[in-house]
């Protein structure tokens, strides 16, 4: 698995969406956690956007990125717990060609030494479609630096070996150049 690895680092292009019936851009904590990191290791962010949790709200952005042929990965924060507002699972899931099983168990694991066992009402999951990872974390700061710090930093990085999620992602053009002759 180590040809899934690049020897220079490929930025790639994220969106990112809060689910939220309260907060506004002015107040999305978890949103801006996101935006933050994926720029400081690197990464574009293309489009940023916050909706109501609302499965069809949710669907509608979501579809409208994974179509969209710039946007390689898009980072969703908020709608994983089980208020019967959190909806992320159920507007995510349907839209999935594959799903990452151990994204959502891995984030339990490394969240159980900060929350204890609450981090088993944590919904998050992950999966592909259409040569996009989806990532749906909860709607916390701290849950979406968990998230990026332990888990997304490095399987964003194609550098990461023995392997990472790049060489699953749809290619932008100029990615595709600068991949030949590159593998590690």
């Amino acid at each position: 698995m180590a040809h899934l690895a690049l020897s220079e680092f490929q930025a790639l292009r994220i969106a990112v969406l809060t689910i939220s019936d309260t907060r506004t851009p002015a107040t999305d904590g978890s949103g801006q956690t996101l935006v933050d990191s994926l720029q400081a290791a690197g990464h574009i962010l293309h489009d940023r956007a916050l909706v109501p949790d609302d499965i069809w709200q949710i669907r509608a952005r979501l579809c409208a990125w994974i179509a969209d042929a710039q946007v390689q990965v898009v980072l969703l924060t908020g709608g994983t717990g089980f208020t019967a507002r959190d909806n992320t699972p159920q507007a995510v899931e349907p839209l999935l060609d594959k799903r990452v099983e151990g994204f959502g168990e891995l984030f339990r694991q490394v969240s159980l030494a900060q929350i204890g066992t609450s981090t088993i009402q944590s919904r998050a999951l992950a999966g592909l479609s259409n040569g996009t990872l989806v990532c749906c974390l909860p709607g916390s700061p701290g849950a979406c630096r968990t998230g990026w710090d332990e888990i997304l930093h490095k399987q964003l990085d194609c550098r990461t070996t023995p392997c990472n999620f790049v060489p699953h992602l749809k290619q932008l053009p100029e990615q595709a150049l600068a991949a030949c002759g590159s593998r590690a």
